[in-house]
């Protein structure tokens, strides 16, 4: 079931509450992470809370307890949900505060823990593959406030995927203010071409995703060479094969984008085999197609 925690208290959806005053409520400040369960285990934990750490250090942001506390109450969670396929999700706010925009009027944050589970596409999308379409939105520029900062204002990825729902598609790729491909909505993007996988290189203002890291480790633990650059839209319209990673996401293929077909319209044979090797590792045995779906 659904298992939250809010500042040392358990709830449920009916009983979760936090205050209207909350900053992160008021300016989207705070900082959260996406966290996968597998089989009854927590998946990356400990890198998760790194990097939600780090977040908050970026933005002076004091999350009030040390990592290895927030790591026991994010397992306590998922215990008690009972839930051994979930989606987490751990954030930290500014604070209660007043309705200026001060963060010195929120004198401690606020930290919420919720164990869940998460539907991102409809099942046969994972098996078939996405429809993309480029947003018009582009990525915040990399100097007004860091991507690798995972923060409560997402605003500008809701704006494109708005555009990709209105233009009947299932994801949108979304560029730099320089046109450079970046990142779907929410997931890192990786083209693969004559058997090399590409994904754009962390300078460019995409967020390092942990699943980003696991699957360029697997490619390269496959034989597959795997390079960080700078693409355009060319790359991604030629590409053999293209497939999007992230925490909610996994591994999805994608079989069009802006109206052209990717390789021949179907998975491709490095896409399905980094599936396989992404799930084995997740799940700890190989997985036959398409179980991996059901958990979805």
């Amino acid at each position: 079931m659904t298992t939250i925690w809010i500042d040392g208290e358990w709830c449920d959806k009916s009983t979760a509450k936090v205050s209207v005053f909350d900053h992160g409520l008021l300016y989207g400040d705070g900082v959260f992470e996406g966290i996968r369960v597998y089989n009854g285990k927590v998946f990356r934990l400990e890198e998760h809370v790194e990097r939600l750490y780090d977040s908050a250090k970026a933005i002076l942001l004091e999350i009030p307890m040390p990592p290895e506390k927030f790591c026991g109450i994010v397992e306590e969670a998922v215990r008690r949900s009972g839930l051994t396929e979930a989606y987490i999700r751990p954030l930290v706010t500014r604070g209660f505060g007043d309705l200026g925009i001060d963060p010195r009027k929120c004198p401690r944050a606020t930290v919420i823990v919720i164990v869940d589970t998460i539907k991102v596409w409809p099942a046969e999308r994972y098996e078939q593959g996405l429809v993309m379409v480029t947003a018009a939105t582009p990525i915040p520029h990399r100097e007004s406030l860091s991507p690798r900062v995972k923060s409560l204002n997402y605003l500008t990825h809701i704006m494109a995927k708005i555009e990709g729902n209105l233009a009947g598609a299932d994801e949108v790729l979304m560029l730099d203010s320089e046109g450079h491909v970046a990142e779907g909505s929410g997931q890192n993007l990786f083209v693969v071409r004559h058997g090399r996988i590409q994904t754009p290189t962390p300078y460019s203002g995409i967020l390092l995703g942990v699943t980003r890291g696991v699957v360029m480790d697997l490619a390269r633990q496959a034989g597959y060479p795997v390079e960080e650059t700078i693409l355009n839209r060319y790359d991604v319209y030629t590409a053999d094969e293209v497939f999007l990673t992230g925490t909610a996401a996994e591994l999805t293929p994608v079989r069009e984008i802006d109206g052209r077909g990717v390789g021949g319209g179907t998975v491709g044979p490095i896409t399905r085999r980094l599936q396989q090797e992404y799930f084995a590792a997740v799940k700890g045995r190989e997985p036959r197609y398409p179980e991996w779906l059901t958990y979805l």
